[in-house]
């Protein structure tokens, strides 16, 4: 699989963003509501924090440790369950961090065919920075990913997303290798604000078998 280097894009496979993968059937998800197909009026935001990583090596920066052996497995159980629950955006926006980096790689695989841009401001972003960004996604994408790092993307999660079960859930934490969907009845990113999400579903390596 071909890196590119940070703020820059690849392809992986074949669709163009803004065209959106066919609907699949509604299936029952213990992780949260069932899957159903985008329809007019309605963005989708993953928000993927980085799988586990190692500190063993000192002498190492932080944006560049690399994936624990936990870390590895745990991303690859997501990218499964991703594979499986159809989860299909069409742009993902990652840190440039090696850990990032790696724990995109192993689910990258479940996730159909986006497009992939590394962005050196997802690096250490704060919750308005990240909230920034999304704003500013192209408004021909319906369902798009960040990758990134705490405590940016868990207070983006509880800054979006309005009251429910899995709010409270990611209150107490929004742990290594966690994703999270929230639904959004906005038509352009921009009117994204405060709130106004839905938290569909709210998955932990750790349940998933």
């Amino acid at each position: 699989m071909r890196r590119a280097e940070p703020s820059s894009r690849r392809r992986h496979g074949g669709h163009a963003a803004g065209v959106s993968s066919p609907a699949a059937t509604p299936a029952p998800d213990l992780h949260g509501t069932p899957t159903r197909p985008i329809v007019g009026g309605v963005k989708r935001l993953l928000l993927l924090r980085h799988a586990k990583s190692a500190w063993d090596d000192p002498t190492l920066l932080d944006r560049d440790r690399p994936l624990a052996p936990r870390g590895r497995k745990a991303a690859k159980r997501v990218g499964r369950w991703a594979e499986a629950h159809d989860i299909r955006p069409q742009l993902v926006v990652c840190s440039p961090a090696a850990r990032a980096r790696q724990t995109l790689d192993r689910v990258l695989p479940g996730l159909g065919d986006p497009e992939v841009s590394f962005e050196a401001t997802l690096y250490g972003a704060t919750v308005e920075e990240l909230l920034d960004r999304v704003q500013a996604l192209p408004g021909a994408v319906d369902e798009a990913m960040l990758v990134g790092h705490n405590p940016g993307l868990m207070d983006l999660v509880l800054l979006l997303s309005g009251p429910g079960r899995q709010r409270e859930r990611a209150t107490v934490n929004v742990p290594t290798g966690a994703l999270a969907e929230l639904e959004l009845d906005v038509r352009r990113w921009a009117g994204v604000s405060p709130g106004r999400a839905r938290l569909t579903r709210f998955v932990v390596p750790r349940e998933l078998t």
